[in-house]
């Protein structure tokens, strides 16, 4: 990097460290491999905690596969990129999906976390003020190792990884867990297409008996797992979300308990963490790149 674009982008930082701090919590759900139901997650969970009353803020950022549009049945013409570079205003990209849930767009590469222009960058974070009012964002990272899904999971208060009883889809599930032992204390794990609740926690005693054996310093909690339905394909195929429309299933119970334990975990950590807002989230992803 020049000396002058250091300068720039230090000039930014300074720029980004002045915003108004709040008391956001940020739960990254993400996955080793594809085809885990990870966004299926992400969209219901969202859509559980908005009923509870909490504003809540779902990011899409899945790199090169967004696809929380077509789980929640919208449409998506601008995203964070558009808005940073000045072609979209905050109402142009932002998706109401109920009165306290927002859909937030982030689906066009990591542009948004190397750009160095002051005079946008300024403009953008006061358009971002707009997320100052949120209790949770839902980050759905896309699946794997890159760069960076890791740094969106290194800023989140909570990291949930999703897997599935698949051989190849828990060695994934691994190599993501070993990865992010680098700089995260913990992880949460939760099992989605179980056959029953057995199964769920086999697979988890399986993970971090190995994990305890080869990665120091890391602990792994179980989260809890999501039973092989037919409701959560029928909804998929409808663009519906299982939370919305079967609020009686057992699959509903399931997403329940997951958000009990959830909640209960970041209201511990809201006593010792410093609370922050939307743009300090983004602006400690930029000093990432």
């Amino acid at each position: 990097m020049s000396e002058e674009m250091k300068t720039q982008a230090d000039s930014l930082r300074s720029l980004l460290n002045k915003d108004r701090d709040t008391n956001l919590k940020v739960i990254a759900i993400t996955s080793g491999k594809g085809g885990v139901g990870k966004s299926t997650i992400s969209a219901n969970i969202a859509y559980m905690l908005s009923e509870m009353g909490y504003k809540v803020g779902l990011f899409d950022a899945d790199i090169g596969l967004a696809n929380l549009d077509i789980i929640l049945n919208v449409k998506v013409k601008k995203n964070l990129v558009d808005l940073l570079n000045g072609k979209a205003k905050i109402e142009d990209i932002v998706v109401n999906i109920n009165k306290n849930l927002i859909l937030i767009p982030g689906d066009s590469g990591d542009e948004i976390f190397k750009f160095e222009d002051r005079v946008l960058v300024e403009n953008f974070l006061k358009e971002i003020e707009f997320f100052d009012d949120l209790d949770y964002l839902i980050v759905d990272t896309g699946a794997g190792i890159s760069k960076i899904n890791q740094a969106f999971l290194a800023e989140s208060d909570e990291v949930i990884v999703v897997t599935m009883p698949d051989p190849s889809a828990i060695t994934d599930a691994y190599a993501t867990i070993k990865v992010s032992s680098k700089y995260l204390k913990s992880v949460n794990l939760l099992l989605n297409f179980t056959n029953n609740l057995k199964e769920g926690e086999q697979i988890y005693q399986k993970i971090k008996k190995v994990a305890d054996t080869n990665i120091e310093n890391l602990e792994i909690n179980y989260l809890g797992s999501l039973s092989r339905d037919s409701l959560v394909s029928r909804c998929s195929q409808n663009r519906v979300l299982l939370a919305k429309e079967y609020p009686s299933s057992f699959s509903y119970y399931e997403f329940s308990e997951i958000i009990r334990t959830l909640i209960e975990k970041l209201e511990h950590k809201l006593l010792t963490s410093r609370p922050r807002s939307f743009a300090v989230f983004v602006r400690r992803l930029m000093d990432r790149f």
